[in-house]
């Protein structure tokens, strides 16, 4: 196999930046959720944080991008499909990417290179609001199939469902994984897009999945239960489920066994790509042969690793840090 992990994402350019609870209710958005603007919203939240003289922080980022990266940290071979702009952010997105060991298969939009404007409270919580921009014309015909038939894991998130031509692209990979005896992982994502497309995502599970991430918020939403039950409900339609629940334990259904994981504790920093990175760390687990059990500790280990600075990315030590915390692991 030339990839371990393949995965098919939004290319986003993130700005974080610190505000107050304040500034949320004042531009009627919903904390810890990601919202989609459009770009005459973007300017106006943008010219509204330079009215408050917040202090702006770039990196690349989007939720499958942050995965795919984190992984090549950890020293799995990655690959990455998706739109850019044809501009500046984008060739920045572009450059970074590969020197993050992530081979590319993006291709160039007509629309501006997407970005995330990523607001964090004192609380340590992200409110993501999202313009797509050029990630929303990704289509099945800029999909590589090599890129999905040489991997041993194919993944998405719920975020691809928010345009048709990038659920068609996913859709066409999905059968070619399927094709290709490529397992197939889904990151529900998000809370909002989970309650966006709550029947679609039922018929996935049903039909296309194998493994399965989410949060108990997320969870919940699509089953109505609680994390332990909707691991077990989920578990029922796909071999491996993996229920996160922030601080508390994360909960891993696999044949009707159940498995709770101990979270660590930290002090938080910041919660963007806290998901991202948890999903990192369950993969390269897999990668390694590890249990399900220590799969789940590792997640929760590199998922920590990330709250507790600010940013989408685990630190560029995050290998050295794993290897020195579990001595289970033998590369």
């Amino acid at each position: 196999m030339r990839y371990d992990v393949s995965g098919i994402g939004n290319p986003l350019v993130d700005i974080l930046t610190h505000v107050d609870e304040d500034f949320l209710e004042e531009h009627n958005l919903h904390k810890g959720v990601m919202h989609l603007i459009d770009i005459n919203q973007k300017r106006s939240l943008l010219n509204s944080l330079k009215t408050h003289s917040a202090d702006l922080i770039t990196e690349i980022g989007g939720s499958c991008p942050n995965t795919m990266t984190t992984l090549s940290k950890l020293g799995a071979r990655t690959s990455l499909a998706g739109k850019i702009g044809n501009d500046e952010l984008g060739r920045i997105f572009e450059d970074k990417i590969q020197q993050k060991n992530v081979a590319s298969f993006l291709k160039t939009g007509e629309l501006d290179t997407g970005t995330s404007i990523i607001l964090i409270t004192p609380d340590g919580e992200r409110t993501m609001n999202t313009y797509l921009g050029a990630c929303q014309e990704f289509s099945p015909d800029d999909l590589s199939e090599k890129m999905i038939k040489h991997s041993k894991y194919f993944y998405f998130t719920g975020y691809m469902w928010d345009t048709d031509p990038q659920k068609a692209a996913t859709m066409k990979a999905i059968d070619i994984a399927k094709r290709n005896n490529v397992k197939v992982v889904f990151d529900l994502a998000d809370p909002f897009a989970v309650n966006r497309y709550k029947v679609d995502f039922l018929s996935l599970l049903k039909k296309h999945i194998d493994i399965t991430l989410a949060n108990a918020e997320e969870a919940k939403i699509l089953t109505g239960l609680p994390p332990d039950k909707a691991a077990a409900e989920i578990g029922k339609f796909c071999n491996t489920t993996v229920i996160k629940n922030g601080a508390d334990e994360t909960y891993i259904s696999n044949n009707n066994e159940l498995y709770i994981i101990e979270s660590f504790k930290t002090q938080v920093v910041d919660t963007t790509g806290a998901g991202d990175n948890f999903a990192a760390g369950f993969l390269f687990g897999l990668l390694q042969g590890l249990s399900l059990e220590n799969c789940g500790k590792v997640a929760s280990f590199v998922a920590l690793k990330c709250i507790e600075k600010i940013g989408a990315h685990a630190p560029d030590n995050i290998l050295e840090l794993v290897l020195n915390r579990f001595d289970f692991i033998r590369l």
